[in-house]
């Protein structure tokens, strides 16, 4: 969003309690002790962990969804100095923070609250102890009563395990292991039921007898 003056964007600031985690293993926002969330753009995951901490105060600028206690942040200040989101061609290095142990995982507990993407889409929750469930956009309003505040949910599906935070992106999900549902894939555009036109070869038009 390097085409944006982030000082004329909505401020918040606060205290770090937790970062979120991606299924790839990149943090890709935080939560602060007082209830907001803040999303991050994947690409500036190493610059984030290098700069910021739980317990740092930070100040965030950004874009708030509709309906959503979080922001979109377009730049964020830290002990350190600014982080400025000014698109992923201008990721400062190829390397990630970190290299995420990858694996089979399940993960059961109560929901501490949902977590969003940054047009404040629902995409998963994270529990009381602190992991993360994560599913796809399209899924999430199917799901949506498990990734309430307070609500049981037990997921199983492909883990991430980080320093800095663990997330299971849900292949099964339900209230308890024994009621898990599939998590279905997206649908293609035209539907499942969608055939292209059928050619068979045969010429078209009635035959013509010739005299």
């Amino acid at each position: 969003m390097h085409w944006i003056d982030p000082d004329q964007l909505p401020e918040i600031t606060g205290t770090v309690d937790q970062f979120l985690v991606n299924k790839h293993g990149e943090a890709d926002g935080f939560l602060l002790i007082d209830g907001e969330e803040v999303h991050v753009p994947p690409h500036l995951s190493a610059r984030l962990l290098r700069d910021v901490r739980p317990g740092s105060q930070v100040k965030v600028r950004g874009v708030r969804p509709r309906g959503v206690q979080m922001i979109a942040a377009v730049a964020i200040d830290t002990p350190k100095g600014r982080i400025l989101d000014e698109g992923p061609e201008a990721r400062a290095d190829g390397e990630a923070f970190e290299t995420a142990k990858h694996g089979p995982m399940s993960a059961q507990g109560i929901v501490k609250r949902p977590i969003h993407g940054p047009k404040g889409e629902t995409r998963g929750a994270v529990l009381e102890d602190g992991r993360i469930i994560r599913l796809p956009p399209h899924e999430a309003g199917r799901f949506s009563d498990l990734l309430a505040k307070g609500a049981r949910i037990s997921a199983a599906g492909e883990g991430a395990t980080t320093s800095f935070g663990t997330v299971v992106e849900a292949r099964e999900i339900g209230a308890s292991a024994d009621t898990m549902k599939a998590v279905g894939p997206k649908k293609p555009k035209h539907g499942p039921d969608h055939k292209e036109p059928k050619h068979d070869g045969k010429k078209h038009g009635p035959k013509h007898a010739h005299a």
